[in-house]
């Protein structure tokens, strides 16, 4: 909600009007107020945790409710800073990409000493790993999304040390399969579940969440990487027509069969073509376009699949099938689409929401309010380890969706 309203105020008082004449004649800047008056009521998150990890939930009329449970999981707490960061930068207030960025650098620095993972669930209080499941899905997704797509808006280095850290042990402890994707011996490519602290495989699934990564791969430059994985991907939706949201790779079969119309692979797929311009990911777009037609319309919308083989029906259209699903497949079939022609390049939240790589963003007016912890940011800066910071020239993307029990931190 907070990305949205930030969203919608900056398009809305963009002076070049890329989206056509949308603005209001007495808009008064009460879309950037309600952002405002939103993010001061998710505050006492913040508060009271020994950690400086947010709380998972927040009553916005009351604070923390005092039943309040003080386990949290990675995504959640780290994948902040996006909107926090813009809110701060547009009013002039640091507090809110301070407290934001705290929670970062909290988890970070909490990160495995041997594999430099981090895990699933932690505790806010002790700083201890609940869940030390370490993967690129549910728990976990969004927060490396975050530290990229934070330093591609705000420039800061920290970030993107973390995010290049973060990518090189996932490499390193996560990813299975032959060396080279396209040739070699053995299986291609894939990410697993892993102990944080062993590198050991903790269980033979992924989670459909997963199928964000080949788009964040994209924004990273890493593109031979993404074009194989997505491969993987749509090969599960070819077989099933949807994406099951576990599936075995040992068994090859699906572990959880529902599909509630997620749009990780949609959005992977669009960020490919606009990445390669290859025409297959039309095929593939089209391709995901008809089973959702054939298999998930209904009379009054879209439903959640209960079971990707037999295609039975829950009376559920999650909100992100509009917001990210829809769009992302809109968006990869309209070429002369504004966000496409515009001068500006643009970025989405990991909710769908749009925001401009604008230079404000880089900007800031207050000094850091506090040192950098455990020497985050001291580390030495060799000349080829950051990108130039028009860092993709591709619109830039996200992934999953947090909507009631279908979230970042579940998948059940």
């Amino acid at each position: 909600i907070l990305g949205s309203l930030i969203s919608a105020h900056i398009l809305l008082t963009d002076p070049k009007h890329p989206f056509g004449e949308v603005g209001f004649k007495d808009y008064d800047n009460e879309l950037l107020h309600l952002a405002h008056d939103l993010a001061v009521r998710l505050l006492p998150a913040f508060e009271n945790t020994s950690t400086g990890i947010p709380y998972p939930r927040v009553n916005l009329k009351t604070g923390v409710p005092q039943d309040s449970v003080n386990e949290t999981c990675t995504a959640g707490a780290g994948s902040l800073l996006v909107e926090f960061g813009i809110l701060s930068r547009l009013i002039g207030d640091s507090t809110f990409e301070w407290v934001a960025r705290r929670a970062v650098r909290a988890l970070w620095n909490l990160r495995s000493n041997e594999t430099g993972l981090l895990g699933n669930v932690i505790n806010i209080q002790t700083g201890q790993w609940v869940g030390k499941q370490s993967g690129l899905g549910a728990g976990m997704d969004s927060f490396y999304e975050y530290l990229l797509k934070s330093y591609i808006l705000f420039g800061e280095n920290e970030d993107y040390r973390m995010f290049k850290a973060a990518y090189e042990s996932i490499q390193n402890h996560l990813r299975r399969g032959r060396e080279s994707c396209n040739e070699g011996e053995g299986d291609p490519p894939l990410y697993v579940n892993v102990n944080m602290f062993s590198g050991e495989i903790m269980n033979t699934w992924i989670d459909s969440l997963q199928a964000f990564f080949p788009g964040l791969q994209v924004l990273d430059g890493d593109i031979d990487d993404a074009i194989c994985l997505h491969a993987f991907y749509y090969a599960i939706w070819k077989r099933f027509g949807a994406l099951p949201e576990r599936y075995n790779w040992q068994l090859k079969a699906p572990d959880v069969l529902f599909y509630p119309l997620r749009p990780e692979l949609v959005e992977s797929t669009y960020l490919l073509y606009q990445a390669t311009k290859n025409p297959f990911y039309l095929h593939v777009g089209m391709d995901i376009l008809q089973s959702l037609e054939k298999n998930a319309k209904v009379r009054c919308g879209y439903a959640t699949l209960h079971h990707v083989v037999e295609k039975s029906k829950e009376d559920r259209m999650e909100s992100f099938f509009l917001s990210e699903t829809c769009k992302y497949l809109y968006l990869l079939f309209d070429e002369n689409n504004p966000l496409h022609q515009s001068d500006n390049k643009y970025i989405f939240t990991t909710e769908g929401h749009v925001v401009p790589i604008d230079k404000r963003f880089r900007e800031k007016q207050w000094n850091d309010l506090s040192p950098c912890e455990e020497g985050v940011l001291a580390e030495p800066e060799p000349d080829n380890q950051l990108p130039p910071s028009n860092i993709s020239n591709v619109r830039l993307s996200s992934s999953l969706s947090t909507t009631h029990s279908y979230n970042h931190c579940s998948c059940n």
